[in-house]
């Protein structure tokens, strides 16, 4: 018998400051069957050793902190081996916060201001492995992409090999490495060796980039 629901629910930690946030999120929460919240905190310190140590399937972890700010944060999560999706959780719009975030390697983005179900639906697409950013983020990112494009070749799809291109619309579809990997019957290891390959051909930093450039160029079609 084949189900599209989880045997498991997908667990979720939550990194913010705000007693009153963490609260809202673990109420709305609780009246999920598919998602959990099975620990939060308002020191980062703390949620990083317990990030590493629970492992949660994904992290919401909040920008703006007195103690660390979330990119200092997501890079110690990211040293110290956590390999869950960060979802950066935030009410800063500002372009340059959020490439650094997805730069500095989150899964996704997304504003405090967004209406609970719409948050809860942005999490059920983490959770399958897809990207999760606010609706509207993507034309942001589209733009700040085309701004900061001062490479003077143009990337050009004609430069990919055909498993790159057909790599990169699963990244345009949102995909996470793993959920290409099984779509193509190819290792996790051999995806991200081809990302990183068709990153450097695009002139591209961040898988994130690429997806919204290939979305961009039509690819996700």
């Amino acid at each position: 018998m084949s189900s599209t629901a989880h045997d498991h629910p997908a667990t979720i930690m939550v990194i913010d400051d705000h007693p009153l946030l963490r609260r809202g999120v673990r109420q709305l929460l609780e009246i999920e069957d598919d998602l959990t919240l099975i620990f939060d905190t308002g020191s980062p310190k703390e949620g990083i050793e317990q990030a590493v140590a629970l492992d949660p399937d994904m992290l919401l972890l909040d920008l703006n902190m007195p103690d660390m700010n979330g990119l200092e944060a997501l890079k110690q999560l990211r040293d110290g081996g956590y390999a869950g999706r960060i979802i950066m959780y935030t009410v800063s719009d500002q372009e340059d916060d959020v490439v650094d975030a997805l730069r500095g390697g989150a899964d996704g983005y997304l504003l405090k201001d967004m209406e609970p179900e719409d948050m809860v639906h942005q999490l059920r697409q983490a959770a399958k492995g897809r990207m999760a950013i606010s609706e509207n983020l993507t034309a942001l990112l589209a733009e700040a992409l085309r701004n900061q494009r001062s490479v003077p070749s143009k990337p050009s799809i004609d430069a990919l090999t055909l498993r790159e291109k057909e790599i990169l619309r699963e990244l345009a579809a949102g995909m996470s490495n793993k959920l290409v990997a099984r779509k193509l019957d190819i290792t996790e290891g051999t995806v991200k060796v081809h990302v990183k390959h068709l990153l450097k051909k695009l002139h591209l930093r961040s898988r994130v980039e690429a997806a919204v450039w290939a979305v961009q160029e039509g690819l996700d079609k």
